[in-house]
């Protein structure tokens, strides 16, 4: 009878067991889940990093070439007025 009444609360003992390692099982599934859609979330911003890299070095190098342009225009716009002012300058006769 003793024997019958331990096993009893021994099985009890045993199904709370499982119960907390169904829990335990459980929090260490979703702490698994959780860093996998952390790790997910870290492998896209490093794509999104490394995209806007890209894209920031393609603007740096167009602004590069906009600047080049923009000196030279200035420098032909410049010479375009220093010609139209010797050839409307009075032409000095010595």
């Amino acid at each position: 009878m003793c024997y019958g009444h331990n096993q009893s609360l021994s099985s009890r003992s045993s199904l709370r067991r499982r119960s907390h390692d169904g829990e335990d099982d459980s929090v260490v599934d979703d702490l698994r889940d959780r860093l996998a859609e952390t790790e997910a979330r870290l492998r896209r911003a490093r794509a999104r990093e490394a995209e806007l890299s890209r894209r920031l070095e393609h603007m740096k190098r167009f602004v590069s070439v906009m600047e080049i342009i923009e000196t030279f225009l200035e420098r032909r716009f410049q010479e375009q007025k220093d010609r139209i002012a010797r050839l409307f300058s009075p032409v000095s006769t010595k």
